[in-house]
């Protein structure tokens, strides 16, 4: 990480319930090698996030025996990222009333404690998004991890280098993005039908985090206003930038299969996975993401989603 002249701020969080913080964090990790996100070999997430008031880096680290989680943070936004942590780690989200499919029964006594965080960060969650639309995760991440490393910015951190392991960044800004020029997104492997929607949101960044501030119903009506913005973005953005426990990734390539096979034995296409989910209504990411953590999956005997090759490299 960048040098820092600024004091580390920290808080000790005590949540009311076993909070798994590696588990709950997991769905911000856009990769192995992702480089806003890491943990090393002390337990640590370490986590490089642009607030509304400014970089900061993050550190979480559970303490299950003392039923408490050490945050430390650096940077000009490292309050409002303390004080973001509870919510972060899932402290708004509400489980009641939520009764697992019966194939999901085990998972659910496995992952009982996790809980849906929400950042309220939405171009944080919104750019790896868009990003991963119609590729496949290799394509997306190696083009989030270059994006980054290319465009963003090394995140504050303490004097002296905590651990070789971090080297955490910050996703570029919205004006960073703006000034990515149209040959370089082609040198990223991200075609027009990538970029556009990412310059799009990007010159109305500040009335879309404005927006997660709103339902997520109108969250969602105003984000599909943006060009290149379906309902599968939506979904993946609310969940970790809202929390939205009903969100549902329809349009994925594996959802749709993998929970129909979990929950009837045979894949379905987002029609049928709109009927198998509508008894959880309220609650529907909950089964989608219970099949994601347990691992779940349907046998893959065909063809898989292959990486493009048409577009331009270095």
């Amino acid at each position: 990480m960048a040098p820092g002249t600024a004091p580390a701020l920290t808080r000790v969080w005590r949540p009311g319930w076993p909070c798994p913080v590696p588990v709950v964090l997991s769905t911000h990790r856009r990769g192995g090698g992702d480089p806003t996100f890491r943990r090393t070999a002390d337990g640590a997430i370490w986590r490089g996030v642009r607030t509304p008031e400014g970089p900061a880096s993050l550190r979480l680290l559970s303490r299950p025996a003392d039923a408490e989680v050490d945050a430390t943070a650096w940077g000009d936004g490292a309050a409002w990222v303390l004080d973001s942590v509870p919510r972060m780690l899932g402290a708004e989200d509400d489980p009641s009333g939520f009764v697992p499919p019966p194939p999901l029964a085990q998972a659910w006594r496995r992952f009982g404690d996790w809980r849906l965080g929400a950042t309220g960060l939405v171009m944080e969650a919104l750019l790896p998004a868009i990003l991963e639309q119609k590729v496949t995760g290799q394509e997306a991440f190696a083009g989030f991890r270059t994006l980054v490393h290319r465009f963003g910015e090394r995140a504050p951190g303490p004097p002296a280098q905590p651990d070789p392991e971090v080297r955490l960044w910050l996703q570029p800004t919205p004006e960073q993005l703006r000034q990515v020029p149209s040959w370089e997104w082609l040198a990223l492997h991200v075609d027009g039908g990538r970029s556009r929607p990412v310059l799009a949101a990007a010159r109305v960044a500040t009335a879309l985090e404005r927006a997660g501030r709103e339902t997520p119903v109108e969250f969602d009506r105003r984000l599909r206003t943006l060009p290149g913005i379906g309902v599968w973005t939506s979904a993946e953005v609310r969940s970790r930038a809202l929390g939205d426990a009903d969100s549902v990734s329809f349009g994925d390539y594996h959802v749709a299969k993998n929970v129909g096979w979990v929950l009837t034995g045979e894949p379905v296409d987002d029609d049928g996975l709109a009927e198998l989910l509508a008894p959880y209504a309220g609650h529907r990411h909950r089964v989608q993401r219970l099949v994601e953590l347990a691992g779940l999956r349907r046998p893959r005997h065909g063809a898989r989603m292959a990486p493009r090759t048409h577009l331009p490299s270095r």
